[in-house]
């Protein structure tokens, strides 16, 4: 990979932009995008990651901004208010109001697993850093971070002193615009040639941080995958949708009698088993009876209904099905769909999770249809939670929720 000395760096000279009222009302209220459709004029030419300076009618500063010219989302919004210089000072800054909010993660003996940087609701719009012990990964959905990674990594180095930071790249990002950069590279030390190890809440999972899925596991859902263990002893456990095990080895360190673990992925369900035998040292792991089933979800659910299986808990946790807003109404309806067959097969006063990480679905809409479908399905719901966003995970916009559980009864 290329020193970080040899990327390119922001032009110094500043774009001058201009928006509609309704844009600028909505930047000052602390919304982190400004669409095409939104600029009115704009000074000069700009490359990816150029700072871009936000005036009001009177030509006051107002905001200023990343740029962002392949994209819809043209301005990726930084700051507001008075004018401010954006340097290695600002990120150390910025950073360190993140890692403030995530101190009690920091400070703990039991996680050393989770989210630093949660992008826009960071206020590093685009970006996310990730902690799995001492290897963290930096992951930019946007070339406009190149231009700042020569300020930015001393800053993350100094902060938290990684044994490697490694580089996870969006797949929409064009390569003429990473000069050079790759998807693994080791920003800091060198990228792990095998699975890092970390923990969650006790427990021991890996993360391949160079070729996983996100970042190398999805830290999101922590505190729901914690609490389905406080629920789980002796039960029989169905985990719909499993990737790499996380609610089957918390439900099994919680005393669940067996998991059921399905996924599309062979390679996949392979993490989970190896999951489950990095805590096999405790008794109720290994107590646990784990059956991983490679198979669509959807059809392993119409199968377990033909043959009259039943299950103390069902956890439904699928991938995002709206990443567009046209796809909305097609996800609500495949969520009807995993409710109606998943309550039919919770034992009676068993247990549902289902949960939603698509962002284009409300959570109203979301709980709502959850309740229709089991409703109608004769299995109505006695909910005992909802839960949204962890404390790694914040949120500072609409947009910026996407993750939403139900915890229920069903009588």
């Amino acid at each position: 990979m290329p020193s970080l000395d040899q990327l390119p760096r922001p032009s110094a000279k500043r774009l001058a932009v201009r928006v509609t009222p309704d844009a600028l009302r909505h930047i000052r209220a602390g919304h982190p995008w400004v669409f095409d459709h939104s600029i009115d004029t704009i000074s000069h030419a700009g490359a990816p990651g150029d700072l871009a300076v936000v005036f009001d009618s009177d030509r006051k500063f107002a905001a200023l901004g990343l740029f962002d010219p392949a994209s819809p989302m043209r301005l990726k919004m930084l700051h507001r208010g008075r004018p401010i210089t954006v340097d290695r000072a600002f990120w150390a800054t910025r950073l360190a109001d993140a890692l403030q909010r995530r101190e009690s993660l920091a400070t703990s003996d039991h996680t050393n697993g989770y989210r630093c940087i949660n992008g826009e609701n960071d206020g590093f719009p685009g970006l996310v850093l990730d902690r799995y012990d001492r290897t963290f990964v930096l992951k930019i959905y946007s070339p406009i971070w190149v231009p700042h990674l020569a300020d930015l990594v001393p800053v993350i180095d100094e902060a938290l002193h990684p044994d490697a930071l490694v580089l996870r790249l969006a797949r929409n990002i064009e390569p003429a615009d990473l000069h050079g950069l790759e998807e693994g590279d080791a920003l800091i030390g060198l990228s792990p040639s095998s699975p890092v190890m970390f923990q969650e809440r006790g427990l021991t999972f890996e993360a391949d941080v160079v070729h996983g899925q996100k970042t190398g596991h999805f830290l999101d859902q922590r505190e729901n995958r914690a609490h389905l263990g406080t629920l789980a002893a002796g039960a029989r456990v169905l985990d719909l949708f499993a990737c790499t095990g996380g609610f089957t080895v918390h439900a099994a360190a919680g005393g669940a009698a067996s998991v059921h673990a399905v996924d599309i992925s062979e390679p996949t369900l392979a993490v989970a088993a190896r999951n489950l035998g990095y805590n096999a040292q405790l008794p109720e792991v290994a107590a646990c009876r784990f059956t991983p089933v490679v198979a669509d979800a959807f059809r392993e659910m119409d199968r377990l209904n033909r043959r009259g299986e039943k299950f103390d808990i069902v956890v439904i946790d699928p991938p995002s099905f709206a990443r567009r807003a046209f796809e909305t109404e097609r996800a609500l309806s495949a969520y009807a769909k995993l409710t109606d067959i998943g309550v039919r097969l919770v034992q009676r006063d068993g247990l549902l999770v289902q949960s939603s990480c698509s962002s284009r679905v409300g959570a109203d809409d979301f709980y709502a249809t959850v309740a229709r479908a089991a409703a109608r399905a004769g299995r109505p719901l006695d909910e005992l939670r909802r839960t949204g966003h962890a404390l790694d995970h914040p949120v500072t916009f609409p947009e910026g929720a996407y993750l939403k559980t139900v915890f229920a009864r069903v009588p």
